[in-house]
């Protein structure tokens, strides 16, 4: 089984975490018993939980994104107000 990233997990809910977790030791065991078409039928499941946690990591990296390009905006700004100050 393939666990996803910490920052993933991280903006999971307690309720998609609590599952995971538990798609997790299911899919663990299984593959302990050589069940391996069936640990990838669960492995699918938590690909498919996980998505809404990936959207919200990639919102947060976009929100980062544009307060950087704000900031960068602003000191370019203070720029162009020193130098015609001069």
């Amino acid at each position: 089984m393939r666990h996803c990233s910490v920052q993933v997990r991280g903006l999971l809910t307690r309720e998609e975490l609590d599952r995971y977790n538990g798609l997790m030791e299911v899919g663990s065991y299984l593959e302990s018993q050589g069940q391996y078409d069936l640990s990838y039928v669960v492995q699918k499941e938590v690909d498919i939980l996980i998505l809404p946690a990936i959207e919200r990591l990639k919102e947060k990296s976009r929100d980062r994104d544009r307060a950087t390009a704000e900031f960068l905006e602003s000191l370019r700004r203070l720029e162009e107000e020193d130098d015609s100050e001069e």
